[in-house]
């Protein structure tokens, strides 16, 4: 029976690799999955052989306290690789570690397909020689992506973006706000904070404060918790705020944040996949993000790149406010919240431009299903 590793470090990733496992299936039902599997990828029947969870980290000097974990897991996955020879690698995203897994990869021998571009257009370029010699196919659902790497030798095809076409919402905006209780005539705006704990560590005071700044208003306040934390991590997180006396003003729901971002007027979500799925929804948006003070530093040296939201990147302009690290606090959350809802006409132009980059991400196919042909194609050649 032929293996194939597959192995994704973030639930993004979980979503697309579960999804091209399946489509993979349905053109090799002999083939068997394995590697580093997130909740979806579980529910698809890929074997774990690692601890996904121990992955889950953002920023550089954040990552330094996790190194001995992170390492461990790395040997455990390059050993089974040695072990069970698949024909074929899927790496998906999170390029920290998963370079270095197709560098031992490439060095047996196993081909490398690897799905969702690192961003080395935004910082450390450098990777782009290793990837041209260690990766046979570079899948990128980005745009813009597909002529910048092959301009640096990696052999790449752009895709489209999974979330094109998998992004939809389930119930009318009507039938959501009926759901939870919200009042005639209150604006909805979701709070997304991120879907790693120390995103939602350093990001929920700061919204909690905006929410406090706001809490005059006629807005109903919905926080959007993703299941790999659990509704009750963010439940936790509100309780152990040192503003509390907005908290009963926020409403919490698990697992349902395209039905929250279809019916919300207005989204703070950190800066990451949301961002695409609301710009997907044409959901306005405010983007914030925080790291540590040294990450940031060192980030600000390495960074080149115009913006951090992607909706502007593809855009080429700033259709999306940006506040990052001193930028992100509560005061500058709420003036730009009340700024927008305050002006249906620069609801509207964000809109449009949204629109725009949603046309942009559609290919006129099935991302996925590409992706599944590629691998095939090489299938064919390897088995």
């Amino acid at each position: 029976m032929p293996k194939i590793l597959i192995s994704a470090g973030e639930p993004s990733g979980d979503r697309y690799a579960a999804t091209l496992v399946e489509a993979l299936r349905r053109r090799h039902p002999d083939l068997e999955f394995f590697g580093c599997a997130q909740p979806l990828m579980l529910a698809a029947g890929v074997r774990p052989v690692i601890d996904a969870a121990k992955l889950h980290v953002v920023g550089v000097f954040e990552v330094l306290t996790h190194i001995p974990g992170i390492w461990k897991e790395y040997r455990r996955l390059i050993r089974a690789a040695a072990t069970e020879r698949p024909v074929l690698a899927i790496l998906t995203d999170s390029p920290d570690f998963h370079l270095r897994v197709a560098r031992q990869l490439a060095l047996r021998k196993i081909p490398v397909v690897y799905l969702v571009a690192p961003q080395a257009w935004a910082w450390r370029s450098g990777r782009t020689r290793q990837m041209a010699r260690d990766i046979q196919k570079l899948l990128c659902i980005f745009p813009f992506e597909e002529r910048w790497f092959r301009d640096r030798g990696v052999p790449t095809d752009y895709i489209g973006h999974p979330l094109a076409r998998q992004v939809k919402p389930t119930v009318t905006p009507a039938d959501f706000r009926r759901e939870l209780g919200i009042p005639a005539g209150h604006r909805l705006v979701a709070l997304l904070p991120g879907s790693r704990p120390g995103e939602v560590r350093r990001h929920w005071p700061i919204l909690l404060a905006a929410v406090e700044k706001l809490k005059n208003r006629p807005i109903t306040f919905v926080l959007g918790a993703v299941p790999s934390l659990g509704e009750q991590f963010f439940v936790n997180q509100m309780g152990s705020a040192t503003i509390q006396g907005s908290v009963s003003n926020v409403k919490v729901i698990e697992g349902r944040t395209w039905d929250l971002l279809a019916s919300a007027d207005l989204a703070l979500a950190a800066s990451g996949t949301v961002t695409v799925e609301a710009a997907l929804l044409g959901t306005p948006m405010v983007t914030f993000y925080r790291v540590t003070p040294a990450s940031w530093a060192l980030g600000k040296w390495l960074v080149r790149t115009p913006y951090f939201t992607m909706a502007n990147l593809i855009a080429d302009e700033k259709l999306v406010p940006e506040l990052m690290q001193n930028e992100a606090t509560g005061d500058r959350l709420a003036a730009e919240t009340a700024r927008l809802l305050d002006s249906p006409a620069d609801l509207a132009q964000m809109r449009a431009g949204l629109a725009r980059v949603a046309r942009l991400l559609h290919t006129g196919h099935d991302p996925i299903e590409r992706a599944a042909d590629i691998v095939s194609g090489m299938l064919t050649e390897h088995v």
